[in-house]
């Protein structure tokens, strides 16, 4: 198992039952990248 696997298990744990929208998760990516941008490029492997 990957160290981003367990996150990813993390992640879904904590979110239970609740649903987001890719539009909400697409506006927090971009939040993300304007914070860090040092992390552009994985954020864009994983919006491909």
């Amino acid at each position: 198992m990957y160290f981003t696997d367990r996150g990813i298990e993390e992640l879904a744990d904590r979110r239970g039952e609740e649903d987001v929208s890719l539009g909400w998760l697409a506006e927090r990516l971009r939040e993300f990248v304007d914070l860090n941008p040092e992390f552009e490029t994985p954020v864009e492997r994983l919006a491909t």
